[in-house]
């Protein structure tokens, strides 16, 4: 079924979250471990409209279906952002546009080289739309099954599973146009293959210190059941037309699990 941009327009909302007891953190607060999954999460979201910045730099703005889709993306995930800071500032944690602030100056130079980059890259293919949505539906797909693994508090599960409601959403849009763009079409479905086998990550680890990546992915996908839910991801990457057998899951594990 085609995704309908239309109702998405309508509906994309703020996160709610007014019924949700933040201060359950200070007498239950989360585990070590799970709270610092959380931080990286945090500044993951809230640095969403930095990738929208450079989206917008490459082919995709020309197609006002994508800009739409990726506004209302936006927005939708910068409450995110907030939210997962709400339950930061529970734990007495920096959160927030000061935790933001921090991490962009850390990221120096590559903040200000970033949009170049991808304009670059737009503009050496054709098939540009094609490997952004499928670089999408898959990141969206390791975040909504990172935060499937971190829901086992009770306040915590409330709000995630909010949030992965809205990024289930995110899911059908990438999916949907990765399909179009890739159904039937060997070019770029070679395109598409090569630049995720050359230039896919876990979400984040571009900007995140690869000691925090290592700890998120062997905490959340590590072990039989995280192993179990790598492997789905990776069986869904296989049904997009022309990318079976990447293993993009897999050989994250051996990259930052091992």
């Amino acid at each position: 079924m085609p995704f309908d941009l239309d109702r998405f327009s309508r509906t994309a909302d703020r996160l709610a979250v007014d019924d949700v007891d933040f201060d359950a953190f200070r007498d239950r607060p989360l585990a070590p471990a799970h709270l610092r999954c959380l931080r990286y999460m945090h500044d993951v979201e809230q640095h969403t409209s930095c990738y929208l910045r450079n989206l917008l730099n490459t082919r995709a703005h020309n197609d006002p279906d994508v800009t739409t889709f990726l506004t209302l993306w936006n927005f939708e995930e910068h409450w995110h952002g907030v939210a997962l800071g709400r339950v930061l500032a529970a734990h007495d944690e920096p959160a927030g546009t000061s935790r933001v602030a921090a991490m962009r100056r850390r990221l120096g130079w590559r903040m200000t080289a970033s949009p170049v980059l991808w304009m670059a890259f737009s503009a050496a293919t054709r098939h540009f739309l094609a490997v952004h949505m499928s670089f999408g539906a898959i990141n969206e797909w390791t975040t909504q099954a990172g935060y499937a693994r971190l829901a086992d508090h009770p306040v915590v599960s409330q709000l995630l599973g909010r949030i992965m409601r809205q990024e289930g959403r995110h899911i059908d849009y990438y999916r949907s146009v990765a399909l179009e763009k890739l159904d039937g079409n060997a070019a770029a479905q070679r395109t598409t293959r090569a630049a995720l086998r050359t230039l896919w990550n876990p979400v984040g680890a571009k900007v995140m210190p690869e000691a925090e990546t290592r700890h998120l992915v062997r905490t959340l996908f590590g072990g039989p059941d995280g192993t179990a839910v790598a492997g789905r991801i990776d069986r869904r990457v296989d049904a997009l037309p022309g990318l079976g057998g990447l293993d993009l899951m897999q050989q994250a594990l051996a990259t930052y699990a091992a």
